[in-house]
């Protein structure tokens, strides 16, 4: 009997763990897409005007396009450091070049995706350019960033 209440406290843990999962994923799907990793000015866009913030999410998704191959070779740069990493015997200087590599690619995608950004927010009218930069300058100091 202490074999049969062990498996169904199982049971019902993985049942709560996987209706966790599917409210989450509901929530995710409803929340309207995914987030771009374009740091502050990808969440500073969200003060924009719905139409705006449409744009600019679409802009700063067009620069990610434009950069995908750089993308994927900062992945792949990442995933050569963790196979070095995952080693019996670690190559510290092959992690840290192959993590140095990965490093110059992050740069390179998040200047584009910048440069974009702005090359819109400069398109704006200035009431929306003014709440674009409040959005940054709160984000900043809110993460430590920024001057108090």
């Amino acid at each position: 009997m202490s074999k049969m209440r062990i498996a169904m406290a199982i049971s019902i843990l993985l049942n709560l763990f996987l209706a966790g999962a599917l409210v989450a994923g509901t929530v995710l799907l409803r929340s309207g897409g995914r987030m771009i990793n374009a740091g502050s000015l990808r969440i500073a866009g969200a003060e924009l005007p719905v139409g705006e913030r449409r744009a600019f999410r679409a802009a700063l998704r067009a620069a990610r396009r434009t950069v995908r191959p750089t993308i994927l070779k900062s992945r792949a740069a990442k995933v050569e450091a963790a196979a070095f990493l995952g080693r019996p015997t670690v190559d510290q200087s092959a992690v840290l070049v192959a993590l140095d590599r990965a490093r110059v690619a992050d740069i390179a995608v998040r200047a584009a995706v910048e440069q974009r950004a702005v090359a819109f927010a400069a398109t704006l009218p200035p009431v929306d350019r003014a709440r674009l930069a409040d959005a940054m300058q709160r984000r900043a100091i809110g993460t430590g960033l920024g001057t108090e």
